[in-house]
């Protein structure tokens, strides 16, 4: 084989390796694959990768060839004064004829793994402008000396291995902050459930001994009374909200399945927010079959469903709007939906309304009230009963909310009596 067939040998060998580098994204075994591939394409001794620490600057060693190559992790080699160092900060290829009298060579790494390193070729690893490490062949097999040949060979692999390292870094960081996302999200779901429980006991006691008060006290102390008394209830509901996402998130809640009038739900719960509405300057309709609805489901859970529709609804339309109550079939399904006059929602904001503690409005300036777990809760128990829950808008024009349910939640068969009670959102 002449030096021209040698070389379009190595430079498809190099192709065909960058294809291996790229669909390795685990780093350990894509740095091995890379050394080995290093020595035997520069007919080599052995091969090693240093790279540099984003933290410190150091430059460390990764891997290398050969059985001792685990007692190489993490040694630091000073960037000042090394042959590693000196590639990295010019970013040029350095070919060393014989190491043991170059003063720049850092000899402590072969003192401990036991190998003696006689010629060197070191190249840097160049993704855009930035230089990420070095990639370095060692003892040159045959003659002894690198060529000009190996140098334009290791540069062409250590461009392909740069960029898959950092691919390769860029996924285990992905990796890590999913993981970091998933912990911080348990540990968010452990705080909920448990300030949920602790200030449950005392706001009870408050509650009680308010009540007592109220009844005992005169005119003016008792209007104070029951000013104390509506801002507990506030707060008990607000708690009772965390516990319901909390029972939801963690899977204790089941689904207390009876036979009920859908119907009949749907306009009780309309007429108790009728007042409420009313009195807030809005009209309320509904839209109901003159038939009975029969339905399969948990009757609890479903109310809540209804009173946090009928809750946002009224929460985001102005007085002098209304509020639209529509059931009817869909096919073989059930379909209920709440459509307001409100001020709309975001198109941006639509497929997010349902995450936990999402609001359409900034925190610091939203003139609403609420933690955003309302339609969240409304997503959960919907699905619990194997239906689906959507909304429309156009902002500015109010918006409409669809809810369609099965005549039997495919949970039916799994119902247990022991279920944990669920609490009636109001």
């Amino acid at each position: 084989m002449n030096a021209l067939e040698r070389r379009l040998h190595k430079l498809e060998r190099i192709l065909e390796i960058s294809r291996e580098l790229t669909s390795t994204v685990s780093l350990g075994p894509l740095l091995s694959k890379i050394v080995d591939t290093a020595a035997g394409l520069t007919d080599s001794e052995g091969a090693s990768i240093l790279l540099r620490d984003a933290r410190t600057g150091e430059l460390r060693f990764r891997t290398a060839t050969g059985e001792k190559s685990d007692q190489l992790a993490d040694i630091p080699v000073p960037v000042e004064g090394s042959i590693a160092g000196t590639v990295l900060m010019c970013r040029q290829p350095i070919i060393v004829a014989d190491a043991r009298t170059d003063p720049r060579h850092f000899g402590g790494v072969g003192e401990k793994i036991g190998v003696e390193t006689r010629s060197l070729l070191a190249v840097p690893l160049q993704v855009k402008e930035q230089c990420i490490g070095v990639l370095e062949a060692m003892n040159k097999r045959g003659e002894g000396t690198f060529s000009q040949e190996d140098v334009e060979t290791l540069m062409a692999l250590a461009s392909q291995a740069a960029v898959a390292i950092e691919n390769a870094r860029l996924v285990s960081a992905l990796r890590k902050a999913y993981e970091q996302l998933g912990e911080l999200d348990r540990l968010k779901s452990n705080f909920i459930s448990i300030a949920s429980h602790e200030l449950r006991t005392p706001l009870s006691l408050i509650l009680l001994y308010a009540a007592l008060l109220r009844e005992e006290a005169g005119e003016k102390t008792a209007t104070r009374l029951d000013a104390v008394l509506r801002a507990a209830m506030r707060l008990r509901n607000i708690i009772e909200t965390m516990l319901n996402l909390s029972y939801l998130e963690s899977g204790e809640l089941e689904l207390e399945v009876t036979c009920f009038d859908l119907r009949e739900e749907v306009a009780a719960a309309c007429e108790d927010y009728r007042p409420l509405i009313e009195s807030n300057g809005l009209s309320l309709t509904t839209e109901l079959p003159e038939r009975e609805m029969p339905i399969y489901a948990d009757r609890g859970k479903l109310r809540v469903v209804l009173d946090n529709l009928l809750s946002n609804a009224l929460k985001f339309t102005p007085a002098g709007g209304k509020v639209d109550v529509a059931l009817g079939w869909r096919g073989r399904e059930m379909e209920i939906s709440v459509t307001d006059t409100g001020v709309g929602i975001p198109p941006q904001a639509l497929e997010r309304i349902f995450d936990r503690f999402y609001q359409v409005e900034d925190h610091m300036t939203r003139r609403q009230g609420g933690m955003g777990l309302g339609l969240s809760i409304v997503k959960g128990l919907v699905e619990m009963h194997g239906g689906r829950v959507w909304a429309e808008s156009k902002e500015g024009e109010g918006s409409r909310f669809t809810v369609v349910l099965p005549p039997q939640p495919k949970t039916h068969d799994s119902v247990t009596s022991g279920a944990v009670p669920f609490t009636m959102l109001k």
